[in-house]
């Protein structure tokens, strides 16, 4: 288990247990009472960090080497029901991006996200997380097959932000985001977004458009990494703790903005602590989104879907 430099506490703990428990397996020594306090001790570190997180804290979570992915989630979810399909039918298929059909039950999903790699050889094939415009004209196409086929849409945010390179904005990638976002608004199918980790920039809100909208407790979703908003208006990333406050990126500022129905609970300490319990926590969610949009029609979920999104935010004429 790798620490981040909050749980330190946590980790020294830890280890305090590790080593009562070693002692009491070699030796007669009976060190039942003293464990138990170690025990009692760890659970009240966890309990009294993970309920006080600042917002950093929570970008630090999101992007934990540990974190499960999308890929990760849909192998949980979906299992063996689950078909990868490639390609955007233009110019390659993006594996930053990846999309597909699976079953929960009886209901099929077309499940849609952006995937990270978890070393330096996955993490190069999938390019960090950071999809190139025929990754989101994928998951158009994929969009428009699921609508065909009247088949509700699953999309798992998870990435740092569209691709930036050069190569990205000659295929037109904000044209492809614009797109998405533009096709998504009138989608004629359910809808359900969830942000697993990071959702940054236009990359996240590509895919992001949704009749339900959620976030997982431990992410974030603004319009700028706090590194690169420090950077901006700082010149230096020595402020991303302060950019991260001024930004109200957590799940909690985006309910109280309206801008997400609902902040989905993680495990104490983070979905890395205890994968299984988060996978069962988004599939729950899933299953409840879909069983409140299933019965509507074809206008009423279009009509509802914009008039969310029409009433975010204030202005004057």
């Amino acid at each position: 288990m790798e620490y981040l430099d909050f749980e330190m506490p946590i980790k020294e703990l830890q280890e305090q247990l590790e080593k009562c428990q070693i002692i009491g397996e070699e030796s007669d020594v009976d060190v039942t009472a003293t464990c138990k306090k170690i025990e009692k001790k760890l659970a009240e570190a966890r309990k009294d960090i993970y309920k006080n997180l600042t917002p950093w804290q929570r970008v630090q979570l999101s992007r934990h080497p540990n974190r499960p992915y999308t890929m990760d989630y849909i192998r949980a979810i979906f299992g063996e029901t689950f078909m990868e399909l490639h390609g955007d039918r233009n110019v390659k298929d993006d594996k930053a991006m990846v999309g597909g059909l699976g079953k929960i039950g009886d209901q099929s999903f077309m499940v849609i996200g952006q995937q990270k790699g978890y070393n330096t050889k996955t993490r190069q094939y999938r390019n960090f997380g950071m999809a190139n415009p025929e990754g989101y004209r994928k998951a158009l196409r994929l969009m428009k097959m699921a609508e065909k086929f009247r088949i509700p849409v699953v999309t798992l945010l998870d990435t740092p932000g569209a691709y930036p390179g050069l190569e990205a904005e000659e295929r037109g990638q904000g044209e492809a985001i614009a797109r998405n976002i533009f096709e998504m608004t009138r989608l004629k199918t359910p809808i359900i977004a969830i942000v697993i980790g990071e959702g940054a920039s236009g990359g996240a809100l590509g895919i992001g458009v949704g009749d339900r909208v959620y976030m997982m407790e431990n992410t974030w979703y603004t319009v700028i990494s706090p590194e690169s908003c420090s950077s901006i208006l700082w010149r230096s990333w020595e402020f991303k703790e302060q950019a991260a406050e001024a930004l109200k990126l957590t799940g909690a500022d985006m309910k109280k903005l309206n801008l997400i129905d609902g902040i989905i609970k993680e495990p104490i300490g983070g979905a890395h602590t205890d994968r299984e319990g988060a996978f069962k926590a988004v599939e729950a969610q899933i299953l409840e989104a879909f069983d409140e949009l299933k019965d509507l029609s074809d206008a009423d979920l279009v009509a509802k879907r914009m008039d969310k999104y029409s009433e975010m935010g204030v202005y004057k004429e």
